[in-house]
């Protein structure tokens, strides 16, 4: 079986304390994060178990997980494991990174979000610096407000050319004609976090081949869709795996609509779906894809080879 698995357990708690994150925020207990790690260390035991399946895993902690010894542990022993295609995590990069030099650069991936205002733009910059000589792939973030425009212009020219900077749209912000172009000269695909994706009863990935774990196991489609399809540790799960329509209205978070088959972003993202990064540089003047809200023609959809 191949799937794909967003883990996401129990931690909530962060290093930052950014005033724009939908994310709950609190200070965990030291029982909570023994409860976190030992949630952690079963679901990577049941990988390593899983010899005659084809994983790939995204966590996507509530918190931050890197600055916590066992998500370090977990990336490096999830990315020797052979039935492993990819294990990649979302992190602020706040951690540090010697830890790199022992897991498989073949398997691992970092999704990287740089906070103006939570950590100073050099020391972002030399972590990063040090991801690219160590060879580690990640892609580079920032949601879209107002007073980040200048972190990101200044991200974007002392990142190396083959690094993606991605734009999040900020939530519950909208964006004139004239702001958005000017995210999307930095991120030619700001136009699929805009807006919301329709997704009523279209084709989805998620619950098929993509799905949703937490920390006790249980399985849903993905972590906007509350339904059980079952457990990761009994295997209750398998006999749930079909394709399935999208029950809600729309998909507004990047790690929901990009599983939608309706969407191009599988072509776009070949090889790099996890850690958000394009499978060959993308060309800003033909970047804008038709047919979503706020595109104007004669835009396509389009990647150099």
């Amino acid at each position: 079986m191949d799937l794909t698995l967003l883990y996401r357990g129990p931690l909530a708690s962060c290093d930052y304390d950014c005033p724009y994150c939908p994310f709950a925020k609190r200070r965990d207990t030291p029982a909570q994060l023994r409860a976190d790690r030992a949630a952690l260390e079963r679901f990577t035991a049941w990988a390593s178990e899983r010899s005659d399946d084809r994983l790939s895993i995204l966590f996507t902690p509530w918190g931050e997980g890197l600055v916590r010894s066992w998500y370090r542990r977990a990336l490096v022993e999830l990315s020797h494991l052979p039935q492993v295609e990819r294990v990649a995590i979302q992190t602020n990069l706040s951690c540090r990174i010697d830890w790199l030099a022992d897991a498989d650069p073949d398997a691992l991936a970092l999704w990287c979000t740089f906070h103006p205002g939570q950590t100073p733009y050099p020391r972002f910059l030399d972590k990063v610096e040090r991801l690219v000589r160590a060879g580690v792939r990640f892609s580079v973030g920032i949601v879209g407000l107002p007073e980040h425009l200048a972190s990101a212009r200044q991200l974007r020219a002392d990142l190396p050319d083959h690094v993606y900077l991605w734009v999040n749209a900020a939530e519950g912000h909208s964006y004139t004609e004239a702001q958005a172009d000017v995210w999307t000269a930095l991120d030619p695909l700001f136009p699929y976090s805009r807006h919301p994706h329709r997704s009523a009863g279209q084709p989805c990935r998620t619950g098929s081949r993509v799905l949703s774990v937490d920390g006790e196991g249980t399985v849903r489609r993905c972590h906007f869709v509350p339904e059980v399809l079952g457990n990761l540790y009994d295997g209750s799960y398998r006999t749930a795996l079909a394709p399935r329509p999208c029950p809600r209205t729309e998909c507004d978070c990047h790690i929901g609509y990009v599983h939608l088959e309706t969407l191009p972003l599988y072509d776009v993202f070949a090889g790099g779906v996890l850690e958000r990064i394009p499978a060959a540089p993308i060309r800003p003047d033909l970047a804008v894809p038709l047919g979503l809200p706020g595109s104007r023609p004669p835009a396509t959809l389009s990647v150099t080879k």
